[in-house]
């Protein structure tokens, strides 16, 4: 891998990570939106995520290409956002205005604090990203300038 692929996987990261923080104050902001149903109830979102690989190749005594066993991560891949399947907060109360006939307001499955510390660690390893790439460019740098 050479170090210039460090960028990509590091974009890939830092473009995951602001997904997952977008995903997270989303949540947080419908924390508390009332509804008089369970279908129209927000449910909290997760990102899914996955990582991107490569299969190695390499020519053989035989001059065949043969597929490496192993696999190196190229970054990670959004493959999409989820609906947590976790059961909603029904509370009675019959004042609301959003309440149903029986006298019930459902609240979405948002934890804050769970998603308080999703967005902690989100923008923590959005940090270590940036980090991450300012360090190669660093060294790409020094090693333009080895040779004056």
């Amino acid at each position: 891998m050479s170090l210039s692929n460090v960028f990509d996987i590091a974009g890939s990261g830092m473009n995951a990570q602001s997904i997952r923080l977008n995903t997270t104050a989303s949540n947080i902001a419908n924390a508390e939106s009332a509804s008089s149903s369970v279908e129209e109830t927000y449910r909290a979102r997760k990102p899914w995520f996955a990582v991107m690989q490569r299969e190695f190749t390499s020519v053989n005594e035989r001059g065949q290409f043969q597929k490496i066993q192993g696999q190196t991560g190229l970054g990670v891949d959004v493959l999409g956002i989820v609906e947590k399947d976790s059961p909603l907060k029904p509370k009675f109360q019959p004042d609301h205005p959003m309440a149903n006939e029986d006298g019930y307001v459902y609240y979405p499955n948002v934890n804050v604090v769970e998603e308080m510390t999703d967005m902690m660690s989100s923008s923590r390893s959005y940090q270590m990203n940036v980090e991450m790439m300012k360090t190669a460019k660093q060294m790409l740098q020094r090693t333009l300038t080895l040779g004056q």
